[in-house]
């Protein structure tokens, strides 16, 4: 394991443009400002987690990571660099999607969908070298006896098999860096520890850079290295999971651990305070974002966003109880 930095985005922002509103001749709609001004770094060997609820961005930020989505401002760097080259680039950086029935083409068995990414990046070129190639993914992603699975449609798999074959198509690239976007949220939760363990394994042994996407805090507690908190499109806390998850700084992310199943943390009394919903992000509140939510509101919170401040051992949050110009004041 090293501590290179192999994916960055720096400072990366995404609207979308809502244009209803224009079709049906009644003006020009605001954008929907899905994320805001989010700077992460995802390193070799090592698995990060964002964390937060549905629609916080964070499925934005993996896509614009994969160059799905062009970033609105902002810059994403593999390697220190920006690529202008997309084939170089995917060949790289792979994704793994929430449903793996979906991303699967239902028509192809699975040597198809292995043997076309080693073909189109170059890894394998006679049919001998593919044939022996697909094997090797399957048995890295313990899809064994490889002759049992190889020649299978994507309906003839479980769910946990159709995922780990999405994993193995990612792999056949060859990348640096693996994004799996919510990757056991529609599998049986009898099966999801063996996807995740699955992930760890090679994150740690092919030195990967391994984001996880996820709005289960839990699991993030137990298999990041790394804890990113996502809130209304804007990173509200980061760190090293066990700090981030033992000592929480944002009010946002006790909410979060709160909400989550925890065996090893057993509260006497159980929150039941209703919290409200997360905001619209085309009109989104004017300073911290969660100030409408927060059980611990300062008035300076509803008109000024507040900034970023260092905690201790790579711990940090965006919370004006934090800042030292608003505790100063």
């Amino acid at each position: 394991m090293t501590d290179e930095v192999v994916l960055a985005a720096e400072n990366v922002t995404k609207h979308f443009a809502a244009s209803r509103g224009r079709r049906f001749g009644l003006g020009k709609r605001p954008p929907v400002r899905a994320v805001e001004d989010v700077s992460l770094n995802l390193t070799a060997g090592r698995i990060t987690a964002m964390v937060g609820e549905s629609g916080c961005g964070k499925s934005t930020v993996a896509r614009m990571l994969a160059r799905i989505y062009p970033p609105t401002k902002g810059r994403i760097l593999l390697r220190g660099k920006e690529v202008t080259d997309s084939r170089a680039y995917r060949r790289n950086v792979q994704m793994v999607f929430q449903d793996p029935f979906a991303s699967l083409n239902p028509f192809h068995k699975v040597h198809y969908h292995l043997a076309r990414p080693l073909k189109l990046h170059g890894h394998a070129r006679t049919k001998a070298e593919v044939d022996e190639q697909v094997a090797a993914l399957l048995e890295r992603v313990s899809l064994t006896p490889v002759e049992q699975f190889m020649h299978k449609l994507p309906h003839e798999l479980s769910g946990g098999q159709r995922q780990r074959v999405a994993i193995a198509r990612a792999l056949a690239a060859q990348p640096v860096a693996l994004i799996a976007d919510e990757p056991v949220s529609m599998l049986d939760v009898s099966i999801r520890l063996g996807v995740l363990r699955l992930l760890e394994k090679l994150a740690r042994e092919e030195n990967l850079a391994l984001l996880y996407i996820t709005h289960d805090i839990a699991s993030a507690r137990y298999f990041a290295d790394d804890i990113l908190v996502m809130y209304a499109g804007q990173l509200i806390e980061q760190g090293p999971s066990q700090r981030v998850t033992d000592d929480p700084a944002h009010p946002y992310t006790k909410l979060l651990l709160s909400a989550a199943p925890d065996p090893d943390q057993v509260d006497d009394e159980e929150d039941t305070t209703d919290h409200g919903e997360p905001p619209s992000l085309i009109s989104p509140p004017s300073g911290c974002r969660f100030h409408p939510r927060c059980p611990v509101a300062l008035p300076t919170c509803s008109t000024t966003a507040p900034l970023f401040t260092a905690l201790a051992d790579d711990h940090h949050t965006a919370c004006h109880l934090y800042d030292p110009a608003t505790v100063a004041g």
